[in-house]
Order: C-alpha cells, then structure tokens, then sequence
C-alpha cells in the first residue's frame, strides 16, 4: 500500500486488473447472488436498478445469477433461462451496468438437483435417483443424453450472454448444482463412464466448459465457480480440487477461478457462515414445508462460527497449484481483508452479502479505507436465495420482513 496526497492508504485493490480479454477498474466483484426480481423468469426495470446501484456504488464488476442453461436447471421457477426470449432485458441490464463505468457477468449454470420441480414444472436432474427430504420429492437419474444436451446448452447460454451484452460469463460449477453433484463421490453412483474415478466425474464440468470456450472463444472472459470442498464426509474434496483446477488451467478453459464451498442440499451453511436463519425461512414457506423446517431445520441447517476470509487457507491450497487469476470469496468486508487476499496472491476479491446491505461499500472504502461493512452476518437475506421474495437488506432496516409484509426494494 501506499498514501495518496490526502494521507489516506491506497491499495492494489484499486488498480486496474485483467481477466483473459477483460480488463477491470479495481479488483472488487459483485458476488453472484439471487435477488429474486425475475418472476416472469425475464428481467425486470427492478433488477436492472439493483445492478446499476452495484456498479454506481463502485464494485469492477456485477455477476447476474441466476442464469438457467436449460428450464429444468432453475432452484425456483422465476429465474431467467437463457434464451432468445431473455436477451433484449438482458442487453437492457448490462447497458445500464455499463453506464456506470463497470462490467457484467452472467452466471450459467443447471441447479441439478438443487432444483425446484415444483415450481418449475420439470423433473431435478442428478447423477443417480435421489430422494430429497426437503422437497418431499425425487430428483431423477440423468441420461447420457441429457448430460450432452446440458453440457451443450452451456455453450448457447454464453453465446446469448456475449449478445446480450455480458462481459464475462461465470460457470457454475459448485455447491453440488448439477456440474458439482457428479463431482462429489458421496453423490455420484454411478456406474458408467461419468461416475466412479475422478477422471469420470469431472468430465461434466469439462465438457460444460468446453462447450463455453468453443462457442466465445476469446471473445469475452470464461470465469468457473468451484467448490473446493462439499463440506460433508465422503464428498469433494481440497484434494480434488487441486486437481480440476489445474485440468482447467491445462486446457485453457478459464480466464479466472472463484473458488467456494458447501453443498445446497446437504449442509448450505458451511457456504455462508454464520447463524442458520431458520424462523425467517419457515416464515416465508407453505404450512407444511414451515412445519417440516420447524421441526428439522437444526438438524439440515447447521451453523458456523463466521470469520473474516473464512474460504482463505483451502484457497491457498489452489493458489499454490496453478497460476491464472483467482478470485477470492468468503468473508471479504473491509480492505485489511482484501489487502491481505491481494498479498496472498489472489488478483481479486468477491463479495456478496456486504454489498446486499451496502450497494456503495466499495466507493465507501475508497473515500475512508477505515471504512468498516454494516454486514453483520446474519444471513436473514438467505431467504431471498430460496423463496423468490425481494428481501435485499437495505442500511437502515436490518431485519427480515414477516410473511405477507410488504417490501420496498432498493
């Protein structure tokens, strides 16, 4: 770091940062997040205003999530799935994200068996037949076909987001959405040529990614969301992660990795850390399903004690292994921490729920590098992720609307 004429630090974390093709004013991204603004399964003036407030508020870049490769692929009904239908709103959002000096991500990806086929209409896809407590249903046993058909509508997914406008594209390839299911041993039982050896479950991910740089090329930059761990015994692991991180570097398949960690349908608070808010999303659920959480959220739902770059040490497992840009995510809220990511060798930083409270954090901490996050941690914007409500935590109202309240969105 260095001190600017006014006395103040300045840090790296403000200078110009490149990502394949892209390059970035600072190196602050706008983790993805659901904000659940897309009810038509289509953007709306609303989420175009979020991820205007984003880029306004001084964040390099803003991910767009949830983008659905396919229909089947969305954990609620109400996401975009990408298709021609999607690209004029699209176009829309990123000219406006655009407008304030930042660039636009998408986020592609197929929720297998995170997926919500009740509101969606279509069956959950995974690797083999799996009862899921939570839904009360079945996700089904994904044919060969279908895991060609999936990995090839990734490629027309970035194809219609580099239309659209987008500036990168982020694969999902994490919490045991479908790429991320097929990895995880603990999961995948399959017997066939994508189950068994590592070599056979990364092949979903590969091929998704192929499919990516097949279709753009170098024409925008192809990120990948990774977990480096499933947080459950028998599953993924930092070992393996190692390894697919350095397969994607091999190939040339990513401009820039974000790693992660946790699995949505097996222990979703190792991601975020923190108390599980578990009366705020029984709140916002049908009688049934909010007496099943009541009963059984303790026992789904565990809670972490949260710390500050709490993904950093497995991180620095991956960092020491390859050597494109890696952007680290997970307890990033003020510039003692970023500067410590960046002098840990990390090009950039990711942040979600301190932006969800504080759109202009990064302007913030620009004008006062002291400047600390109003974030506290509660995860009481968790709910927005699963029930499609707009539930975006404004500075001034620091707790979760009750069911049928109504909520003013930022």
């Amino acid at each position: 770091m260095t001190v600017n004429e006014q006395g103040t630090q300045s840090s790296v974390v403000f200078t110009p940062g490149r990502i394949g093709p892209l390059t970035l004013r600072n190196r602050i991204i706008k983790a993805a997040t659901f904000e659940g603004r897309t009810p038509d399964a289509l953007v709306t003036d609303e989420l175009i205003a979020f991820h205007a407030e984003v880029a306004a508020g001084g964040a390099a870049m803003t991910t767009v999530a949830y983008c659905a490769v396919q229909p089947e692929g969305r954990t609620q009904g109400g996401q975009i799935w990408m298709r021609p239908d999607a690209v004029p709103g699209l176009r829309k959002l990123t000219d406006a994200v655009h407008s304030q000096g930042a660039a636009a991500q998408a986020q592609i990806g197929h929720a297998g068996i995170v997926a919500n086929s009740t509101s969606t209409g279509l069956p959950a896809l995974g690797p083999t037949n799996r009862w899921d407590p939570a839904k009360a249903k079945f996700s089904r046993s994904a044919t060969v076909d279908d895991i060609t058909r999936i990995a090839r509508s990734h490629g027309t997914a970035a194809e219609l987001a580099l239309e659209s406008g987008f500036d990168s594209v982020e694969v999902h390839l994490g919490h045991n959405y479908f790429a991320s299911s097929f990895l995880s041993p603990k999961i995948n039982k399959r017997k066939d040529e994508y189950g068994g050896s590592f070599e056979n479950r990364s092949k979903v991910a590969l091929n998704s990614l192929r499919a990516v740089r097949d279709r753009v090329g170098d024409r925008m930059a192809v990120t990948a969301k990774m977990n480096m761990d499933d947080g459950v015994a028998g599953g993924f692991w930092i070992e393996e992660a190692v390894r697919l991180a350095q397969l994607l570097e091999a190939e040339g398949l990513v401009d820039a990795l974000q790693m992660t960690v946790g699995s949505s349908p097996l222990n979703p608070m190792y991601l975020f850390r923190g108390e599980a808010p578990i009366r705020e999303m029984a709140a916002l659920m049908p009688p049934v399903r909010k007496l099943g959480l009541k009963v059984v959220g303790k026992y789904m739902l565990h809670s972490y004690p949260y710390e500050p770059l709490f993904m950093l040490e497995q991180a620095r497992q991956i960092r020491a292994a390859v050597k494109i840009p890696l952007i680290l995510l997970g307890g990033v809220t003020d510039l003692l921490g970023m500067n410590t990511a960046m002098e840990s060798g990390f090009e950039f930083v990711a942040m979600g729920r301190a932006l969800l409270r504080e759109p202009d954090l990064v302007r913030k901490l620009q004008a006062d590098n002291a400047t600390r996050s109003l974030c506290i941690h509660c995860n009481k914007c968790m709910p927005t992720n699963f029930f499609n409500t707009h539930c975006v935590l404004r500075p001034e109202s620091p707790t979760m609307p009750t069911a049928g309240e109504k909520v003013v969105v930022p």
